[in-house]
């Protein structure tokens, strides 16, 4: 992210741009960048642009304070201003280079790549706007080839729906006419023959379940270890059991 932290004096007439309300503003905004205090610092930029709204420096700044927090829209907006107004072709590069970087991080592709040839043609020299476009360029590339994916991916999703609406109107369409060609057959006899799947559906009154089966089971079979840990307790407290034989 290219940034314009030390102070520029652009002299107009021999006289200096900036205020010095403005200049101080700038330089303890540049401090708090520094410690990456950087929505401390945007207050900062902001009172030196307050002061003189054509203050270059200030607006410059407060558009990387602005890219620092993830506001990449104003900071976008804030470059757009800078490369339109400046005169200065280096300036105008920095701006395009920045503005670049913002529409790059909202994933604004197409615009990333126009900001940064942009840059470069106001500074045809910058190595890093150079790599920056390369990479906008690619990922506006993969950004087409998904959005075809998607879209062949949703007329897939669209024609199976289609067709499958096709197969249930010509099921329902051929199960009419063979009942158009059926005169013996009841009229009621769909209704019938899905009343008779649900009774068979329902369970019978004598009918027990498998689960239900199962659970009597269980109880049974923990009823039983029951009366028999009674009697095993029982001859243990009389005493040795006398056993009974059958011969």
């Amino acid at each position: 992210m290219k940034q314009i932290i030390v102070v520029i004096l652009l002299m107009l007439n021999g006289s200096v741009l900036f205020a010095q309300d403005a200049k101080s503003y700038i330089h303890q905004g540049n401090q708090l960048y520094e410690q990456k205090k950087f929505k401390e610092a945007e207050v900062n930029y902001r009172k030196a642009v307050e002061k003189k709204n054509e203050n270059l420096t200030g607006n410059f700044n407060l558009g990387d304070a602005l890219y620092k927090q993830k506001k990449f829209e104003p900071a976008a907006k804030n470059f757009t201003d800078i490369a339109s107004t400046a005169t200065n072709t280096a300036v105008k590069a920095r701006a395009y280079h920045n503005l670049g970087n913002s529409m790059l991080e909202t994933k604004k592709f197409e615009e990333s790549i126009d900001a940064y040839k942009k840059s470069l043609l106001n500074n045809p020299k910058d190595d890093a706007t150079r790599y920056n476009l390369a990479y906008a360029q690619e990922m506006l590339k993969k950004q087409q080839q998904q959005n075809k994916q998607n879209q062949n991916q949703n007329k897939k999703d669209q024609d199976k729906k289609d067709q499958d609406k096709k197969d249930r109107d010509k099921k329902n369409q051929d199960k009419k006419d063979q009942d158009k060609n059926n005169p013996n057959k009841d009229p009621n006899q769909d209704k019938k023959d899905q009343d008779k799947k649900d009774q068979q559906n329902q369970p019978q009154p004598n009918q027990i379940s498998k689960d239900d089966a199962q659970r009597m089971l269980d109880a049974l079979n923990n009823q039983e270890q029951g009366t028999q840990d009674k009697l095993k307790n029982k001859k243990l407290k009389g005493g040795q059991a006398h056993i009974l034989k059958d011969w």
